[in-house]
């Protein structure tokens, strides 16, 4: 990967697609087999920080508890203390290693400054993604390895604020691993190595969906402000989530980036709210369709859906020279051509979902940290360059999207009234 701010200064296909997968089957190869290295350089004690104590938040420190030895769940933080409490009993499973003294959970606005400022050296970051910015940049400055979920901005002034934060972090020799777990699914990782090595050809074009149905809403409560409602209901807001495209279609852009090699350089698309309108899904939107372009000619469809009753479809696709790459989220993967291949879905494998803690742990106790920070920032972008697309009706490059500085987070975090944007009509606004 290349260590430059431009979004479009990529290497060549083949030489990151390489990059990637050999940085991660390395350290993966390193702790299956146990050799001495991945377990030498440093402390061998993982002292986890978990700043989000929601389901992911609490996902990911079940899945860290899992990836490796060595490894406890040292400090807890979140917003509401709600939360927290439901996350350490739902953790309790896991006995010493994820049991909290009171001295060290911490809740309210400042819940993630006490957490970073702790001993621990591992940060879990699962806020709603318009936090995830602000929560990088001080988890780094302090020194802390990190494993964030995805995505990790919501609009263009948090693209800068990470890409300082990438640089920081390899300045300190920090590790940074994201939540788009398929860079560390071992079919995936096979599926791109063949790629790379010429498999299906020259990619031509791409596709990426993630359609399905609705998602969870939370009653409000008597007693939620304003604030507390949105951020209880996160996904509705593009402040805090960036719109569905961007909190969940991220996965599927970012296949496909790493399989053509780059991140697009424009953007076209459309988008509505056609099915979920009442004022309890916030603004966004339920449904995005968009056509990107990469500087080599190369396009991509892109769908995204959130539709109650409709069907689902998780997939992503490579048309090459010579074959065609098609993947489909735990059901195939599979290139057909001449150098035909097919994963059995029946092979073991680990999560990935605890694969990439594995593979974050086991290149920080081998001196060579991983740092994808850059790497899903350029999806994210992409992410949120469709999502303006769609919300402006223009055709959007990414180096006018990367030059502008726009924040979508209220002035104020604080608990009380907080308006809802407008829904978005293309033509009604130059908003980007």
């Amino acid at each position: 990967m290349t260590s430059t701010t431009d979004p479009n200064g990529a290497a060549s296909r083949r030489d990151f697609i390489r990059t990637t997968t050999a940085a991660v089957v390395g350290s993966t190869l390193a702790t299956s087999m146990n050799l001495p290295g991945a377990w030498a350089a440093g402390s061998d004690e993982i002292k986890v920080g978990l700043i989000g104590a929601g389901g992911r938040g609490t996902g990911a420190v079940d899945n860290v508890l899992t990836a490796a030895q060595g490894v406890r769940l040292h400090v807890i933080g979140d917003l509401f203390p709600d939360r927290l409490k439901d996350s350490l009993e739902n953790l309790s499973k896991h006995g010493d290693k994820a049991a909290v003294p009171a001295e060290r959970q911490f809740t309210g606005w400042d819940a993630f400054e006490k957490v970073i400022a702790s001993d621990v050296n591992y940060v879990i970051l699962a806020t709603p993604p318009g936090f995830r910015p602000t929560h990088l940049k001080a988890a780094i400055a302090a020194g802390k390895n990190v494993f964030t979920e995805k995505p990790v901005f919501v609009d263009s002034h948090g693209y800068k604020t990470v890409l300082e934060a990438f640089e920081e972090a390899n300045k300190k020799g920090l590790g940074v691993v994201a939540g788009t777990q398929r860079r560390h699914h071992a079919a995936y990782l096979e599926a791109m190595k063949r790629v790379q090595d010429g498999a299906i050809g020259d990619v031509v074009a791409a596709r990426a969906y993630w359609n399905q149905g609705g998602l969870w809403n939370k009653p409000r409560q008597q007693n939620w402000t304003d604030m507390e409602y949105q951020i209880r209901n996160w996904l509705y807001y593009t402040w805090l989530s960036g719109d569905h495209i961007v909190e969940q279609h991220v996965h599927n852009l970012d296949v496909a980036n790493w399989g053509v090699g780059s991140v697009p350089v424009k953007v076209v698309g459309v988008g509505g709210r056609q099915a979920r309108t009442q004022p309890e899904y916030g603004h966004i939107y339920d449904h995005f369709g968009l056509d990107y372009e990469y500087a080599n000619g190369v396009h991509l469809m892109s769908m995204c859906r959130q539709q109650a009753g409709t069907p689902g479809l998780v997939a992503e696709a490579l048309v090459g020279t010579k074959g065609v790459l098609e993947t489909q989220d735990g059901v195939r993967y599979e290139i057909k051509g001449p150098s035909a291949w097919k994963w059995d879905t029946k092979k073991e494998f680990t999560n990935p979902y605890v694969q990439e803690h594995t593979d974050l742990i086991a290149s920080i106790r081998a001196g060579k940290p991983l740092n994808e920070l850059k790497q899903v920032a350029g999806s994210t972008l992409t992410a949120v360059a469709g999502r303006t697309a769609a919300y402006t009706g223009k055709v959007v490059t990414f180096e006018q999207l990367a030059a502008t500085d726009e924040s979508l987070a209220p002035q104020k975090l604080t608990f009380g009234p907080i308006a809802v944007p407008p829904v978005a009509i293309p033509g009604s606004a130059d908003t980007m």
